[in-house]
């Protein structure tokens, strides 16, 4: 079918779909809406009542929405960066209404004051380059955001506002409208992160880098060959001042590699850290004896500089564990709080205080966060969160619905029978099947082989040194040293992440998901699969 249109109608046509004006009444509009068209923000294909504005088309009033906010503020720049970069949009009245409660929405922020708010936000939406540029500029569609960061790879919004022009009930609900809801849980205000600035290996890396750059530049008259002449006083105050800063490398930024060849000798194994201890008293066994003895300056310089980098690959590989680690419990999953009927009137109450014959009104979509009976006539609850089982069973008035099924319909009344931390989700979540205590991996796979390299490595740097004995004996001990420091075993710990990592990406790119990292080496004596009735081949 043609549509023939007069000039005076071009201004009305819809690009995406040819010279068809807009707003064609009956017949033309259901061709229309047969042309498949895609909403310009989601890209989800648009119904047989599709949305116009500014000839675009739009699936729903939500993500319409979301465009006028974004043009009406000179923010369309959004759509340029990634096609259909949106997600599908849900309106929404009160859900967030809790927020407005203090005693639940203080403990949500890292900071507060009179004039400037903190929080970190969970925005699971997160996905591509333009919800990173939206996010960053959000500061344009209120002037009570501050300013804004994103952490693409933990999906975490970072958001400074003034209290007093923006709540962060309106936050969070602003943030909804663009498409960009976050993911407020029981387990956010429960969990309290420790900064990465407080922990000990952050600050053992801090003082051993002070160490080592202070002896690298004592050092640069040993690297460029200078000779200080008359003025021995200068060089030995130089190889004391080294001597010195090489103190604390050995007594605290090596600690953790001592304790752990002690233990592993008091067990009667030779761990992956013995070798490395090895190295480093040889290393200061030689530059103490060379500065004490006025034979030279050392190599404090190379101690100071392999504690470092031991330290920092230490951290990275603690921060690899970390991004692969997706170990969640439940309240991860459950709404940090929900509506209680109390008197006739509506109240927000935290989860974790819910009590026995609290009267909730449960949403469409809403965990059900406690056992409860159904109080209304009947209702459908996906319990496939706690059962596997992806279709909604009917429950009927009286039927006692447990913790963890999801509400599927209008907003319904439940009664609660049993605390939260009795409910069968509970229960269930912490079955002894989950809670065995298993052997890190990386311990386990690293001493296996560490049991074979560190032998074999002694036994080298032994032979070398009783060579040397025979050749030159001054250099017996430098060459004991030296093999000792070559050969450091430290790559041997680094590649277990590095593996994991690129295993479990691998997998995830075939949409197979591993509940932690450690799990990759037990597949590969894997010889049975067993799947149980959800289970889905």
């Amino acid at each position: 079918m043609i549509f023939v249109i007069s000039e005076n109608d071009k201004d009305r046509a819809c690009p995406q779909v040819g010279f068809i004006p807009c707003n064609l009444p009956g017949s033309a509009m259901e061709v229309l809406a047969k042309k498949d068209l895609k909403c310009f923000h989601c890209g989800d294909a648009c119904d047989a009542n599709p949305l116009f504005y500014r000839d675009k088309s739009f699936c729903c009033q939500g993500c319409e929405m979301v465009y006028k906010i974004l043009s009406e503020n000179e923010l369309d720049n959004y759509y340029n960066l990634e096609s259909f970069p949106g997600t599908r949009q849900s309106l929404f009245s009160d859900k967030f209404a809790y927020l407005d409660n203090d005693a639940i929405a203080t403990p949500l922020l890292s900071y507060a004051s009179e004039k400037l708010h903190k929080v970190q936000l969970l925005i699971p939406n997160i996905h591509c380059s333009s919800c990173i540029w939206l996010l960053e500029h959000v500061s344009r569609l209120h002037q009570g955001v501050l300013g804004s960061r994103v952490n693409f790879t933990k999906k975490e919004l970072s958001v400074d506002y003034h209290p007093e022009n923006i709540s962060l009930r309106g936050l969070v609900e602003l943030l909804t409208r663009i498409g960009y809801e976050p993911n407020i849980s029981l387990a956010d205000r429960e969990t309290k992160k420790n900064s990465a600035s407080q922990s000990p290996l952050t600050k053992k890396i801090a003082v051993a880098g002070f160490c080592f750059g202070n002896i690298m530049l004592l050092s640069f008259p040993e690297y460029l060959g200078l000779d200080f002449g008359v003025d021995q006083i200068l060089a030995w105050w130089f190889s004391w001042l080294m001597l010195i800063l090489a103190l604390p490398v050995l007594f605290y930024c090596s600690s953790d590699y001592f304790k752990s060849a002690f233990k592993g000798l008091r067990e009667r194994y030779l761990n992956i850290d013995v070798p490395i201890v090895l190295g480093i008293l040889a290393l200061f066994g030689q530059s103490f004896y060379e500065i004490v003895w006025a034979q030279g300056a050392g190599y404090l310089d190379s101690l100071a500089g392999l504690l470092f980098l031991l330290l920092v690959g230490k951290w990275f590989q603690a921060r690899t564990y970390r991004n692969l680690s997706f170990d969640r419990d439940f309240k991860s999953y459950f709404p940090l709080a929900v509506l209680r009927l109390r008197s006739g009137t509506e109240e927000s109450v935290l989860v974790s205080n819910l009590r026995v014959d609290d009267v909730l009104l449960i949403r469409h979509q809403e965990l059900i966060p406690a056992d409860s009976v159904l109080l209304d006539a009947h209702t459908q609850i996906d319990y496939s969160f706690v059962t596997g089982e992806s279709q909604p069973v009917i429950k009927e008035q009286g039927a006692t619905i447990y913790a963890g099924g999801k509400h599927l319909g209008v907003m319904t009344k439940y009664q609660v029978i049993k605390p939260m931390s009795q409910s069968y989700i509970t229960q269930l979540w912490n079955h002894q099947a989950f809670h065995q205590k298993k052997e890190n991996l990386r311990v386990r796979l690293v001493n296996n082989v560490s049991k074979y390299f560190t032998v074999v490595i002694l036994l080298i740097a032994l032979l070398a040194a009783a060579s040397w004995l025979v050749m030159d004996p001054k250099q017996a001990l430098f060459v004991f040293t030296s093999v000792l420091i070559v050969a450091c075993p430290c790559a041997l710990s680094m590649a277990t992440p590095f593996t994991l990592g690129s295993v479990m990406r691998v997998f995830s790119r075939n949409k197979f998901y591993l509940r932690d990292a450690e799990v990759v080496e037990g597949m590969a004596k894997v010889d049975t699969l067993l799947f149980d009735k959800t289970g889905t081949l």
